[in-house]
């Protein structure tokens, strides 16, 4: 029997976030969510990941008004968003309460698939998220954070996956953020998974070595039931392959989507007018990402970082420091928060003309345990070099309730529950945001 490939589309969420900086205003979005809707995605990706922080530090828009405004225009989609697991839609760890009342949160406005990661694939830092989502009966995606070092192999990706699928989840992503998955890993990856793992798998990788298409074609052959495109005015570069393409592609196969390709040609000539408001940044193929696997984002933040103190001739070597330090760190992935972390210390490494002198603040969390367990040992300099105890049981089970500590800390500004959870991720942003809403009123 025939079996439709499911495309999630990420224009309202990852596809502005790898280009725009995240600055899609809800209002531009509005503008072609009656073309979204009925273009018959599996599903659409419109929330979380820098797009909660954005919102507030850079749109002055509240996130929680921006996804109430979504469901309502999208009400025949199924909306999907990206959570860093014990991390939210922050930078750090917060207690479990505060992730139950997120993730009941974020599906009581709308959301229906959360797609679940940790920077560090470690499950005890899923766990906490996986459950509450089952509980207030939203659908679960465990994700695999896929990169390429000694210590990362298919047998680990598996047998994580399958944690995962013990843990309740409810489908598997594999979450290539770096576009670093060839075609033949994906074919090896995916045909283990569907055979080992009793789940659907999603598979989400961005444009940015320039094989993604080529990758995700040879997933579909392999049996991936759903693949993650931008729609083609924010396709492409760091962002994920244009879905049009891969949907003309696949016509006349087993696997030819429901997508209905001139709804996307509408949606597609809308977005370009939206877009002549933007400045769009030219979309290049960057195959030193797979020597250096550093994802687009954190190559466009060290350069303009370095520009800005004036040290810009210093960004190759500071691009070079990268997959050191991430080897002395045990070879985490370089995504949210580690693409930071390991990012700015490479920095300080080259400015500061030696290696570890200064260490930041996250860094050292990291070496302690505060972030979760390294995929490898990290390196005995470090750890000696790190004040404090160690770590080696579940972050989370060491940090104090929040809650009504927030709550009662802004009382004066609360006009809805979701304020008191806005304040816990970005206090500073956050109270700023509700003395300009508090003037507005």
């Amino acid at each position: 029997m025939a079996r439709p490939v499911g495309i999630t589309e990420t224009l309202l969420r990852d596809a502005h976030q790898s280009l725009l900086a995240t600055r899609l205003k809800t209002a531009d979005m509005l503008e072609i969510t009656e073309y979204l809707d009925r273009a018959g995605f599996h599903s659409l990706e419109v929330w979380g990941g820098a797009t909660f922080d954005a919102s507030l530090r850079f749109l002055d828009e509240d996130p929680w008004e921006r996804l109430r405004t979504l469901r309502k225009m999208l009400p025949n989609s199924k909306l999907q968003m990206l959570l860093r697991g014990q991390n939210l839609v922050g930078y750090r760890q917060y207690p479990d309460g505060v992730v139950e009342a997120f993730v009941q949160r974020s599906i009581a406005n709308g959301i229906d698939i959360i797609r679940i990661f940790d920077a560090l694939n470690d499950p005890r830092n899923l766990e906490c998220a996986i459950r509450a989502t089952k509980k207030a009966g939203g659908h679960a995606q465990g994700t695999v954070v896929y990169t390429v070092s000694p210590v990362h192999d298919v047998d680990g990706y598996v047998e994580l996956a399958k944690t995962l699928r013990d843990m309740g989840a409810d489908s598997i992503c594999i979450k290539d953020m770096a576009g670093l998955m060839i075609p033949s890993a994906a074919v090896e990856l995916i045909t283990r998974l569907k055979a080992e793992v009793g789940l659907p798998i999603q598979l989400h990788c961005h444009y940015t070595s320039g094989m993604a298409s080529m990758t995700y074609y040879a997933a579909i052959q392999a049996g991936v039931d759903v693949v993650d495109t931008a729609l083609s005015p924010l396709a492409m570069g760091t962002s994920q392959p244009p879905t049009e393409s891969l949907v003309a592609a696949l016509r006349s196969t087993e696997r030819e989507s429901a997508v209905d390709l001139s709804v996307l040609n509408k949606a597609a000539e809308v977005m370009r007018r939206i877009l002549a408001d933007y400045k769009v940044p030219a979309r290049t193929v960057d195959t030193q990402v797979l020597v250096s696997q550093i994802p687009g984002g954190m190559l466009s933040n060290l350069r303009s970082q370095l520009e800005q103190q004036k040290l810009g001739h210093k960004y190759q070597e500071v691009v070079e420091e990268v997959p050191r330090v991430r080897q002395d760190l045990g070879y985490p992935p370089l995504v949210t928060p580690m693409s930071q972390i390991v990012g700015v210390q490479s920095l300080l490494n080259v400015v500061t003309g030696k290696r570890y002198s200064v260490k930041s603040k996250e860094l050292k969390d990291y070496v302690a345990g505060w972030y979760g367990r390294s995929p490898a040992p990290i390196a005995q300099e470090l750890i000696e070099a790190v004040e404090g105890v160690r770590i080696t049981d579940r972050p989370a089970d060491h940090l104090e309730p929040m809650l009504e500590k927030a709550r009662r800390e802004i009382d004066h500004c609360i006009r809805q529950e979701e304020d008191v959870l806005t304040y816990i991720l970005y206090p500073e942003v956050a109270r700023g945001f509700f003395a300009k809403r508090a003037a507005r009123s």
